[in-house]
């Protein structure tokens, strides 16, 4: 395994003279996040206003709340909000979270810096969903058991964005399947990797988040050249590249 300034190195080239367009991308991809999420938390805010309103301290309060027109009203709008949003993140910011990680994975290796085109790639629109939602479901359950298997085998299935993409032919179950198999030995490797940019994300909290333009083309660069190395090694130890 190659060492974590490889990969950042790696990064860093990729990244130079397409800076502006990674950062673009970035952009587009966080305003859509908010613009989708952003009505769900809005009407949490506004419902947390109107409990705030009461102090609790009878049961008269707690019935004057659950009997209040405006709140039921409100309740039942945060609802449908909550609805509409899960359905909008499913079948549009899951298909682009793969397309997201795979922006930098195609700048890295092929120098393609149509950075906020390929953002929009939704081929294999289906199979991207069902392999992310599939993931997803996975990591819930066991992570139901206890939090640390949960945290382990997110990190077992931390390539299945990048095999999503490059594998089309390959079925969900079996995207994840070559995952597990990728990151055998290299789940402290990525872990390690996340952890040198503890510094890069300090500098976007002072910097009120601004860094995080630049930080976030390079954290997901190095990270797309974390996966061509273990591709590399799963291919090299019988696997299919």
């Amino acid at each position: 395994m190659k060492s974590n300034t490889f990969f950042k190195d790696s990064a860093l080239n990729a990244l130079r003279g397409n800076w502006g367009k990674s950062i673009l991308a970035t952009v587009v991809y966080v305003l859509i996040a908010m613009a989708i999420t952003g009505p769900v938390a809005y009407t949490s805010i506004k419902m947390q206003d109107a409990v705030g309103e009461y102090s609790f301290t009878s049961i008269s309060q707690v019935t004057a709340l659950a009997s209040d027109p405006e709140f039921a009203a409100l309740q039942k709008q945060s609802q449908g909000t909550s609805a509409a949003t899960f359905l909008v993140e499913i079948f549009l910011l899951v298909p682009m979270g793969v397309a997201f990680y795979n922006v930098f994975r195609k700048l890295l290796v092929t120098g393609d810096n149509n950075c906020v085109s390929n953002l929009f790639d939704f081929s294999n629109y289906w199979h991207k969903i069902g392999g992310m939602l599939l993931m997803g479901i996975f990591v819930f359950l066991w992570t139901l058991l206890f939090i640390i298997p949960g945290i382990i085998k997110a990190y077992s299935y931390a390539m299945t964005p990048y095999i999503l993409d490059e594998n089309p032919e390959l079925s969900a179950s079996e995207a994840i399947h070559r995952s597990r198999l990728m990151m055998q030995g290299h789940k402290f490797d990525l872990f390690w990797l996340q952890l040198s940019f503890i510094g890069w994300f300090l500098l976007c909290i002072v910097s009120a988040g601004i860094a995080l333009l630049w930080v976030t083309p390079y954290y997901y660069t190095a990270q797309a050249a974390f996966y061509e190395e273990v591709k590399a090694d799963y291919a090299l130890n019988g696997g299919l590249a």
